[in-house]
């Protein structure tokens, strides 16, 4: 991958709010490729997650090879329904300090309290534009477009790693308004990202276009939190067993993924300490069961 000065390309502005109408893209179309992601006897990263939330839209395989994970680690399930409720905790924050318009990219299957849900709960005009390129999200993916009538949200089929193509495309700049500040989410998204792809170089890309006053919400998985490193192995190798690649990162590592913006308290904590909210199932849950670090960060204005 070359990697460009991550200054140098600037997504077009858009006065953004427009129509209510929510939009829908599928800026693949006709040239996807068939995938392998479409099979229900394999097991898939989105479905797992969707079990662990307790969702519906999962297959027996999903559920056999989540069973033998929680043979390993029993806290799984707790630590990804502590990442969802991050999430929420997250984007009520940015919603504070005035943020009107989110990029959610690794959405996964939509799921209580989506990302539109909880900023519109807080600002019924709040703009949402969801990206992932996994077929099985875009199966779901009209659900997320239901929104509120003052609101807009849009679906974007592509990868992570294709930032130009995200920050510029029509269903991007037709919502949000690059001059203005933006949230932007990668939650539970980077560890699925391995270090040869440059998951740090990819996210200063989309730093970059976001003006100062931005949100950066970020969670990822880590080791650090579980007391048998043979227990962190087990469980990646088992998500390596069944297909999905899982790069489980250290604190510091974490941690640079903020680099350059103002971490917000607590900094980067398990992710069911990030501003607890007072629900008993955080409370309980020991940092072991996390699984996950989180963190929320502000572009500051530089001189």
């Amino acid at each position: 991958m070359t990697e460009a000065d991550p200054g140098s390309e600037q997504p077009p502005a858009s006065a953004a709010p427009g129509s209510s109408s929510a939009a829908w893209a599928d800026v693949r179309g006709d040239q996807r490729r068939p995938s392998l992601d479409l099979r229900t006897d394999v097991p898939h990263a989105a479905r797992l997650y969707d079990y662990f939330l307790g969702g519906k839209d999962n297959f027996a395989a999903d559920r056999e090879a989540a069973a033998k994970m929680l043979e390993i680690f029993p806290g799984l399930a707790v630590g990804a329904q502590a990442n969802r409720r991050f999430l929420g905790r997250a984007v009520r924050f940015a919603a504070s300090l005035g943020i009107r318009q989110y990029l959610d990219i690794g959405t996964g299957i939509p799921a209580a309290d989506n990302t539109h849900e909880v900023a519109q709960s807080v600002a019924a005009d709040s703009r949402v534009v969801y990206v992932d390129n996994d077929p099985i999200v875009l199966a779901h993916a009209r659900a997320l477009l239901q929104g509120t009538p003052e609101g807009r949200t849009a679906y974007l089929d592509a990868d992570f790693r294709d930032h130009r193509r995200i920050l510029s495309a029509p269903e991007t700049t037709g919502l949000i308004d690059f001059t203005r500040p933006v949230a932007l989410l990668t939650v539970a998204l980077l560890h699925f990202i391995p270090d040869e792809d440059g998951p740090g170089e990819i996210l200063e890309r989309y730093k970059a276009a976001l003006p100062p006053g931005s949100v950066m919400i970020l969670s990822h998985a880590t080791a650090d939190l579980v007391d048998d490193p043979e227990t962190s192995r087990a469980v990646v190798g088992s998500y390596t067993g069944a297909g999905v690649s899982l790069t489980a990162r250290p604190r510091e590592r974490t941690e640079k993924f903020f680099a350059g913006w103002d971490l917000v308290e607590p900094g980067v904590v398990p992710v069911s300490e990030w501003r607890p909210d007072g629900n008993l199932r955080d409370a309980a849950l020991a940092p072991a069961q996390a699984g996950a670090f989180a963190g929320v960060a502000i572009k500051p204005v530089r001189p």
